[in-house]
């Protein structure tokens, strides 16, 4: 009884190829040979190059422009790199079975998503309290709770141009096996 519930619970199937395949059979050993490992540390380097590039242009994957910054805009810098720790922040990985871009940083969240109205607390970390003056009146506070409102920029992703340069890339590395 047992062989015959083993049975029944194995799904199988067969393709039956007619016809002349040789050129099928090359494709798909060519798959088999490829250093998968090593294509992919390409990849994960042509999308952080992508990525880093997108700090100097200022724009999403999709190509729509950052909104600006009210530092960069004060300043005349540039949005989210003051001192370029969330760029320098970019790092990549690869084995043989993918690759990743991305960042540790704690801030990148907030930039690639952005946070609409989000409640932050400022507490005073001495006895004094907060100091501010509002309307020409001093105010002293232990602690304050304010609304701040960051607007995403995406910096990580992959854009129209990322596909077909991993189109490109996987398809010379066919080429090379």
């Amino acid at each position: 009884a047992s062989d015959v519930y083993k049975r029944q619970t194995v799904a199988s199937c067969s393709i039956r190829l007619e016809g002349d395949i040789r050129r099928l059979r090359k494709r798909m050993s060519q798959f088999s040979d490829l250093d998968k490992k090593r294509l992919n540390n390409v990849l994960s380097s042509v999308i952080r190059a992508s990525t880093m590039e997108r700090f100097k242009t200022s724009r999403t994957p999709e190509g729509k422009r950052w909104e600006p910054s009210k530092r960069a805009e004060q300043e005349a810098g540039k949005t989210l790199v003051k001192t370029g720790t969330m760029k320098n922040s970019i790092r990549r990985s690869a084995n043989d079975s993918g690759f990743a871009v991305g960042t540790n940083n704690i801030y990148a969240a907030t930039h690639q998503f952005g946070t609409p109205g989000r409640r932050i607390t400022i507490r005073a970390k001495t006895s004094r309290g907060l100091i501010f003056k509002i309307g020409g009146q001093w105010i002293r506070k232990k602690q304050v709770t304010i609304r701040v409102h960051i607007p995403a920029r995406p910096f990580l992703g992959l854009s129209e141009d990322d596909m077909a340069e991993i189109k490109g890339t996987v398809e010379d590395f066919l080429e090379e096996t």
